[in-house]
């Protein structure tokens, strides 16, 4: 989610990587389209309803899950809260904030990494 120069992160609730900042995401539910995944995991961990914007794109990464290293394909869009207070749901995050797109921290997964960067050059080209 953006706002001008910044994007909404959470930090991290629980294992992997707790205590990390991340984007606002999770895992499709059987044969869920990732678009209704997004929206639905907006609604769960930030209490809110969001609209998808411009898709900035799929990026390969792992998660560690139970000692094992698992492969997956994260898929990110721009996106705008279009109803209700963000209220985030405790067991998914600690904190939210609003943090500056130009100059973000390292994210939790790599993925979201790319994803911010793809984010700036959408929002400010030729940066």
């Amino acid at each position: 989610m953006v706002d001008a120069d910044r994007f909404l992160a959470l930090r991290r609730a629980r294992e992997p990587k707790a205590g990390q900042w991340e984007l606002p995401s999770g895992f499709c539910d059987g044969w869920e389209h990732p678009v209704d995944a997004a929206v639905r995991e907006a609604r769960e961990e930030l209490g809110v309803t969001v609209e998808l914007g411009a898709f900035l794109g799929m990026y390969l990464d792992r998660y560690d899950h139970q000692g094992e290293a698992l492969p997956v394909l994260d898929c990110f869009w721009l996106a705008r809260v279009v109803d209700g207070p963000i209220v985030i749901n405790p067991v998914e995050a600690l904190e939210f904030a609003w943090l500056p797109l130009r100059d973000p921290p390292a994210l939790a997964f790599s993925s979201m990494d790319r994803a911010i960067r793809a984010a700036v050059c959408s929002r400010f080209p030729g940066v």
